[in-house]
């Protein structure tokens, strides 16, 4: 089985912030592989689902960015999963909008959210980046990512998004560069993959 998270942070102030770009990933999912109604459990809103003949379950952690490996690591232990079959939706601040990379592994450029999980289940997982551009300033970083995505922003995101959520299955049968290449063509032509 697979254990897929969105991160991001509980409130509904935040919903369409940058910084929960995990969770809108997420939802993305959710939809449109009719996954179960929401339960709270490992301090997450938790879904139940089937992707590609496999199970699959999707969390939101409610504990914040800054604690999302509590919930994590929960589910990890609950279900006995190794940590090569969790895959983590989050932003990236160095990537375009509109633009996305897939790893394993490696480190957590000071995303707080990464950051607690490196922590708390170790590296060794799948991350999909989700760029959110850069507001050109550090010192405006901070404002940036807890505002929301403008609606120009959306016309660009959301078909990532959504092609993202198409071929999941892929990347769930098939592995990181197969699904990778189906995002390259033709909506994505910048998209890479790295192993550490």
């Amino acid at each position: 089985m697979w254990i897929l998270a969105g991160l991001g942070n509980p409130e509904t102030s935040h919903q369409h912030n940058r910084h929960n770009v995990g969770f809108i990933a997420v939802d993305h999912i959710i939809r449109r592989y009719r996954f179960s109604a929401p339960k709270l459990k490992f301090k997450a809103l938790f879904y139940e689902g089937e992707i590609a003949n496999e199970k699959v379950v999707i969390l939101k952690p409610q504990t914040y960015m800054n604690k999302s490996g509590e919930s994590l690591l929960m589910a990890l232990q609950f279900y006995k999963v190794p940590i090569e079959q969790l895959l983590i939706f989050y932003d990236e601040l160095d990537l375009p909008l509109g633009k996305f990379k897939v790893k394993i592994g490696g480190g957590n450029a000071g995303h707080n959210g990464l950051r607690s999980l490196d922590q708390h289940v170790g590296v060794d997982y799948w991350r999909i980046r989700i760029g959110i551009g850069h507001p050109g300033l550090k010192s405006m970083v901070p404002s940036y990512v807890l505002s929301d995505f403008t609606v120009v922003e959306h016309q660009t995101l959301d078909p990532l998004l959504q092609t993202m959520a198409e071929h999941i299955p892929v990347f769930i049968r098939h592995g990181a560069g197969s699904f990778t290449n189906k995002l390259h063509q033709p909506h994505q032509k910048m998209a890479s993959i790295n192993k550490v």
